[in-house]
């Protein structure tokens, strides 16, 4: 198969240096200048950037809202299609991650640390502020669940099972490089490997870069904010730099140990503190209230499953839609490059059954199970115990986790606790998407040197430390989610050149099953089915 890949040896001999010279530089240069430019240039960005996505979101909002159901449709319909049996790396392919570890990688990398961030947030802020119900109500309880199960949930994983799948089939049962460019294949042929490309690659190596850096420097923020409230260290941008150091040093560590002893370890760590801290909560919490409102809240979620996945404001012309659920469906899709990848990276020897069932419905479980504790509890607390926790989120929603577990005995272990699995969640965040930008610019190849594993993982916190300490992260998050709206089109055709792909993986299959058995292409059809 052919690949573009420029291969360097070091001195030595011992380690090729993979680059594909055009996706490496230019992403290089483009990330740079992006960030010399916006630092001096942040407020007048800030206000263009702001405006863009207020217009596109006002006349392309419904296509955010239409594209992640159509993408939803298409997995659940690839799981019990004719394409389930399908392995990714062939029939004889075997999974090279143990389920658990799977699950805790991707769920790492694809949502980890907005559990942290919004598992108190959110469902406090649309009980405050629903845009169904009476503010401080039951029925305000239920449409907050429901409405944060909506913007976690089904949707936005079936966005990373779409582009994780075609990226794993294109390279695990097609022999082409792991870059999001081969996914195109079926479609473009051998023009993957010009301008085309090339463009696609770089597009995507800029949006994983910015779409870890950004929540790299705001969430340091919030570290810096547990640290103020537990020991009043002072908030501010050099504790912050020297908390993005910190975490990208280990970061750097876990990619340059690669997978298995790296990244995996520390995604299984990562699982065993949240599932530590989620323990603790549900023991000394409102235990009985959270079960019963778990169930509830889901039944409400999946009564109203299509009308919440479908409404559009058609007739009130708010602003609610656009700065909430299609905000979460192009922030989902700016990162589906990077965690698709990495969840394709991670997939080999999975069916596409399994691969859809893992991706969409183990994380989306485990979400709907967290907020609901998590959330939960804080509505409790707001309707029946000493309250705080609604203003707390109006006024810090960094501090407002910690003032939360403050509600609770051994609050201080607590919210210690809080602090290592945020830290823990930022590092499987960045050393997974360093891997992916690795990839990448190496022009596919599944196992990067290690020096670029360094240098792009120290890109990652110097960019995220410049425009925290310089200012801009906010009109980088602007800007990184503007990319969601054309990228969403790109995606769609992700989706007809896999279908195109797997059409025609299987139509081999069964030529080669007939060619085995002597039998008629229908008959083995049938055999294969």
């Amino acid at each position: 198969m052919r690949t573009q890949c420029a291969i360097k040896e070091r001195k030595g001999g011992k380690l090729p240096y993979y680059i594909q010279p055009a996706t490496f530089f230019w992403s290089s240069a483009i990330i740079i200048g992006f960030v010399v430019i916006t630092i001096p240039l942040q407020q007048i960005l800030g206000k263009v950037f702001s405006s863009m996505m207020s217009f596109s979101m006002e006349y392309l909002g419904w296509t955010l809202v239409l594209e992640v159901n159509l993408f939803l449709i298409y997995s659940i319909y690839l799981m019990f299609s004719k394409y389930a049996h399908v392995r990714i790396g062939g029939k004889d392919a075997e999974p090279e991650f143990s389920n658990g570890a799977w699950v805790s990688m991707l769920f790492s990398a694809g949502l980890g640390i907005g559990l942290l961030y919004f598992g108190v947030a959110e469902p406090m802020y649309h009980f405050i502020a629903p845009p169904f119900a009476e503010a401080g109500t039951k029925d305000s309880a239920l449409w907050g669940l429901s409405i944060t199960y909506l913007h976690w949930g089904l949707h936005g994983w079936a966005i990373f099972a779409v582009v994780g799948l075609g990226l794993a089939f294109a390279t695990f049962n097609r022999g082409l490089p792991l870059t999001v460019r081969t996914v195109f294949y079926p479609l473009l042929g051998d023009r993957i490997y010009g301008p085309i490309g090339n463009t696609i690659d770089i597009v995507a190596t800029a949006c994983t870069l910015f779409g870890v850096a950004t929540p790299l420097g705001l969430g340091s923020q919030q570290i810096n904010a547990g640290l103020n409230y537990l020991f009043g260290i002072p908030q501010s941008p050099w504790v912050q730099l020297i908390l993005i150091a910190i975490i990208t040093c280990f970061a750097t560590v876990s990619v340059v140990l690669g997978l298995k002893a790296g990244i995996k370890r520390v995604s299984i760590l990562n699982m065993s503190l949240a599932a530590t801290l989620f323990c603790f909560v549900l023991i000394v919490g409102p235990s009985l209230f959270v079960l019963n409102l778990f169930i509830e809240s889901v039944g409400h979620y999946l009564q109203n499953f299509i009308f919440l996945s479908t409404w559009s404001e058609t007739f009130t012309g708010g602003t609610w839609q656009n700065g909430w659920t299609c905000f979460y469906w192009a922030w989902w899709i700016s990162w589906g490059p990077f965690v698709g990848m990495f969840i394709g990276r991670i997939s080999y020897g999975r069916t596409v059954r399994e691969f859809i069932g893992g991706v969409l419905i183990v994380p989306t479980v485990l979400t709907f199970i967290w907020m609901s504790l998590f959330g939960g509890s804080a509505i409790w607390i707001e309707l029946f115990g000493n309250g705080g926790i609604a203003k707390a989120v109006q006024e810090n929603i960094p501090s407002s986790f910690f003032v939360f577990l403050q509600q609770f005995p051994l609050a201080p272990l607590a919210c210690g606790l809080s602090l290592v699995v945020v830290t823990v969640f930022f590092v499987t965040s960045s050393d997974s998407g360093s891997m992916v930008i690795d990839m990448i610019t190496a022009g596919g190849h599944i196992d990067p040197p290690k020096p670029q594993r360094v240098y792009w993982a120290s890109m990652e916190g110097i960019v995220a430390a410049a425009l925290l300490f310089g200012g801009g992260l906010v009109a980088l998050q602007t800007a990184t989610t503007l990319v969601a709206i054309p990228f969403g089109f790109i995606i769609v055709f992700m989706c007809w050149s896999l279908q195109k792909g797997l059409q025609e993986f299987v139509e081999e299959e069964e030529e080669e099953l007939a060619a085995q058995a002597g039998l008629d292409p229908a008959a083995a059809q049938t055999e294969a089915a």
